[in-house]
């Protein structure tokens, strides 16, 4: 019994000690239209009336949310040896099924099985079956809908990586870490002070985040599965915003030590940090590009705070953005194509895209108090917080903006979201 709850734990990255308890089922509402969508039938596995977790139902609203399926329930529960009606089936206008099974077996176990079919060409796409606990069949369902996704589009999924965020519950402050659509959260940590930007290292075992249970900000570096961590930054004056090194051996940090907010890098096992920006204004929320060449942050040394450019190492600054006058938060997409931020724009806050290659701006959302932007790892998506009817809400949305999700919790108080990486087999 104990090797299986380990087993549990260390695939959701967490330790009894950090195991604390778990928010309620969060709702995934999704909303908008694509232009180009893979219509896709996903059958009601057979037996899965049996399960807490429904796997089709969680695959179906996977592929939903990220905007490149539309899919339909054929009306009748198929499993992955059976057969399809192909006709039947086109004519709901699939061009994909999806076919399943789930059994209960003696131990307590489940085998879940699938097969993704052709409906045009009437061919076997292939399938996977996987015996696991109960508690690991969403997990399970999310590995099913990356393979899914990956096998018709051609890019690697993302539903079985993991976010962090925080929210405060009365005078408690959380920082929680969730599957990708938010379900499955976990306390990682709880204090009275706030906590604050949290960070996934590369290697998605890690996160970093600000902490002010010492009464002032302190940098921390926290190990999810084990619940260890080691003090990062803890100079004089504030420790803030950090960030990793696509490497995961260093992380940049905001320290006003010598003064004033300024740009370091640190080695991720703490030590010495070095100087990456020389200005007397405001620097801060760095990040790495995704090749880490270069470091992106931003400053009001122009008068009001704008994005800007300067080599790892340190060196020449350049400005990035130019449209409005208060631009912050930037986000680098992992393929490195994109640039995120937030933008005030008639006293609203917006999330902005710039494609690096051309400089070229889009606005993303409808929403007006947006915060912090996270790309996915596959760099379809964005993961933000905002307002919504005054709530305070994660969502996710496409890079066109057409399609969008609310990851509605049971907490109106949820920010700081961070998107963790692929994780590793």
């Amino acid at each position: 019994m104990m090797n299986t709850l380990r087993a549990q734990l260390a695939v959701f990255g967490l330790s009894a000690l950090t195991l604390m308890n778990a928010v309620a089922q969060v709702r995934v509402d999704v909303s908008g239209v694509g232009i180009t969508q893979i219509p896709i039938a996903i059958a009601p596995f057979k037996g899965q009336e049996s399960a807490t977790q429904k796997p089709s139902q969680i695959v179906s609203a996977d592929l939903e949310r990220s905007g490149q399926f539309r899919s339909t329930d054929p009306g009748v529960a198929l499993d992955e040896k059976t057969l399809p009606d192909f006709a039947s089936i086109r004519q709901k206008n699939a061009d994909a099924l999806l076919t399943g099974s789930v059994n209960k077996l003696a131990d307590g176990r489940f085998d879940v099985r699938y097969r993704l079919w052709d409906a045009i060409k009437g061919q076997d796409l292939g399938g996977q079956s996987f015996l696991v606990v109960a508690s690991d069949l969403r997990l399970v369902s999310h590995k099913i809908a990356d393979q899914v996704y990956e096998k018709l589009t051609g890019d690697k999924g993302i539903f079985s990586t993991r976010i962090a965020y925080i929210t405060k519950q009365g005078t408690k402050h959380i920082l929680w870490v969730a599957d990708a659509d938010g379900e499955n959260a976990q306390a990682a940590l709880t204090s009275p002070e706030p906590i604050i930007s949290p960070s996934w290292s590369p290697s998605g075992t890690e996160l970093a985040y600000v902490s002010f249970e010492s009464r002032k900000p302190v940098v921390y570096v926290h190990e999810v599965l084990s619940g260890k961590r080691h003090v990062l930054a803890n100079f004089k004056g504030s420790n803030s915003a950090p960030s990793w090194s696509p490497t995961g051996k260093s992380l940049v940090v905001t320290l006003s030590r010598d003064g004033g907010s300024q740009v370091f890098t640190i080695d991720s096992k703490g030590g010495e940090p070095k100087r990456i920006s020389q200005s007397s204004g405001i620097d801060t929320e760095a990040v790495f590009s995704a090749d880490g060449s270069s470091i992106y942050f931003v400053s009001d040394r122009g008068g009001s705070p704008q994005i800007y450019r300067t080599p790892a190492t340190g060196g020449p600054v350049q400005r990035v953005t130019f449209s409005g006058n208060y631009n912050i938060s930037p986000a680098l997409s992992p393929d490195g194509k994109w640039l995120a931020y937030v933008s005030r724009i008639n006293g609203q806050f917006k999330l902005q895209l710039m494609e690096l290659a051309t400089d070229k701006v889009y606005p993303v959302t409808d929403t007006h108090m947006d915060e912090r932007p996270s790309f996915a790892p596959n760099s379809k998506l964005i993961l933000y917080s905002t307002q919504i009817q005054g709530r305070e809400a994660l969502m996710t949305t496409t890079l066109d903006g057409k399609i969008s999700a609310r990851l509605a919790g049971q907490s109106n108080n949820t920010r700081e979201p961070h998107w963790g990486p692929f994780l590793k087999p």
